[in-house]
């Protein structure tokens, strides 16, 4: 049998290590590499083929659901599965959605680590229970208004009053990335997929009322 061709990307080097030791007690996993960032772990699949991306998702950008969606655009055949410390609505859902196929916690169990892994490589999904009951609640309540945090409707506002991410950005004092970041937030919670339908959701929800002054900028 053709070992399992895995790639670590994870900010902390501890972590790598004790992955990468873990992983290589299986007979059926060829760790092939590892990286510190989403940029590292990009120029590293421009060279070699993975079969498995264990992914932490708060690094160096990209990051999150940003950098979940860049590997499934240019590696489609790449199965991502997440291990992280975090399991917020604002994590999970953008991760799943961005193309994860599975979602674990650092504390799960070696052995549950080792079948997730080889659930992924089949394009199986594997949830940790933490995260499969906050999904759950989530299908079980699709009535309840979703709630954007202060920043989130900050920004909602700006991009409704016609802001760029550049002018928004600029508005609030913080990264176009980060901009970025807020707005697959906001397209989660609200149930869309661009800027134009999370205006519309805005004001049909009642987040938005009168439309805000706007940034100027490109």
């Amino acid at each position: 049998m053709t070992p399992l061709r895995l790639l670590i990307v994870d900010d902390h080097p501890v972590v790598r290590d004790g992955l990468r030791g873990m992983l290589a007690t299986q007979p059926d996993f060829d760790v092939i590499g590892e990286a510190g960032s989403g940029r590292e772990a990009l120029t590293l699949l421009a060279g070699t083929r993975a079969d498995v991306v264990l992914t932490d998702l708060r690094m160096p950008e990209p990051s999150g659901a940003a950098f979940i969606r860049e590997l499934a655009e240019h590696h489609s055949h790449l199965r991502i599965l997440v291990l992280t410390t975090y399991d917020s609505d604002d994590d999970v859902l953008p991760a799943i959605e961005a193309g994860a196929v599975g979602y674990l916690l650092k504390d799960t169990p070696r052995e549950a680590l080792f079948t997730a892994v080889r659930a992924a490589a089949r394009g199986e999904s594997t949830l940790s229970p933490a995260v499969a009951t906050r999904l759950l609640h989530r299908l079980r309540t699709p009535a309840a208004p979703s709630v954007l945090s202060a920043r989130e409707l900050e920004v909602l506002r700006l991009v409704a009053g016609g802001g760029s991410n550049k002018a928004t950005a600029a508005a609030l004092f913080i990264s176009e990335a980060t901009v970025k970041t807020h707005l697959l937030h906001i397209y989660a919670k609200l149930g869309v997929g661009d800027r134009a339908a999370a205006v519309s959701a805005g004001y049909a929800r009642g987040l938005l009322t009168i439309p805000p002054e706007a940034p100027q900028g490109p």
